[in-house]
């Protein structure tokens, strides 16, 4: 066999036993998921259930409604307005440099390296006196906050690829800032938003410090319910295991829906720059 051949075949064995090693996982949780209570306690973790037992989903679905809807919620709402605060951000900063520009650009993105740990107090401490403390909306403003770094970065590159002879263009004709942006701007934007959106949704879904420690219980999402689930003595494992499947399967579907043209948003330009 040609070396070159040769190392095409090692490098695919290789990637399939990457892919089973990160799927390892994924087996347990839906193979324990599909177990009854007794099962789990008897069988090894490794073997099949005797039947599946989809009880546990419907379990799992009435009693992490609540949280699927503020996940659902916070999410949506907050990477809707971060990316809408990033793209006006980004257009500003890309096509309007201003006295100083050059310094604020890099403290936002400054911004994306501090690690929610050290801020945790502060917050806190602002939302209690903005009354903010304990609810979405304050969760809201949290991820909105914390998202524009990263999308106000991810729009500046996108857009200081427009020429600047379109804006001049818009702007003999009459079109002002607002104009420009409006029918100019927004048009070319949709690689962009697609990016941030998927990049912004993942990851406020997923996020679980600023939720279990600035969210009443009635207000926090999926990913703290299910740490609650599990941190008893007693668990049937098959609960948390048919609810995080639940949870993981809005962020899964907007991979495999929107996955390939999550990447094209990323080669039209939107980490360029």
């Amino acid at each position: 066999m040609p070396a070159k051949g040769a190392t095409r075949v090692f490098v695919q064995a290789l990637a399939l036993l990457l892919a089973v090693v990160y799927l390892i996982p994924v087996y347990m949780t839906i193979v324990t998921s599909l177990k009854s209570p007794e099962e789990i306690s008897h069988l090894q973790a490794w073997s099949l259930p005797a039947s599946a037992n989809w009880g546990s989903y419907s379990i799992a679905f009435r009693r992490f409604a609540p949280y699927l809807k503020n996940s659902f919620v916070l999410a949506a709402v907050a990477t809707l307005l971060s990316a809408s605060m990033g793209a006006i951000n980004g257009y500003v900063m890309s096509k309007y440099p201003f006295p100083g520009s050059r310094v604020v650009m890099p403290l936002i993105v400054f911004g994306m390296f501090i690690p929610y740990q050290s801020v945790l107090v502060p917050l806190f401490q602002f939302l209690q006196k903005t009354r903010l403390y304990g609810g979405l909306p304050g969760l809201i403003v949290v991820h909105v906050v914390y998202g524009l770094p990263i999308t106000t970065l991810l729009f500046r590159s996108f857009y200081a690829e427009i020429p600047d002879e379109l804006l001049g263009a818009a702007r003999i004709d009459g079109a002002g800032f607002a104009g420009i942006f409006r029918y100019l701007i927004l048009p070319l934007s949709g690689p962009p938003f697609l990016v941030v959106g998927i990049w912004q949704f993942t990851q406020i879904w997923n996020e679980f410090l600023f939720a279990v420690t600035l969210a009443r219980p009635d207000a926090q999402p999926i990913t703290v319910a299910l740490a609650n689930l599990a941190g008893g003595q007693a668990v049937s494992w098959n609960l948390p295991m048919a609810g995080s499947v639940l949870a993981a399967l809005p962020t899964v579907a907007i991979y495999v829906l929107l996955g390939r043209y999550f990447v094209r948003g990323l080669l039209a330009g939107a980490l360029k720059g």
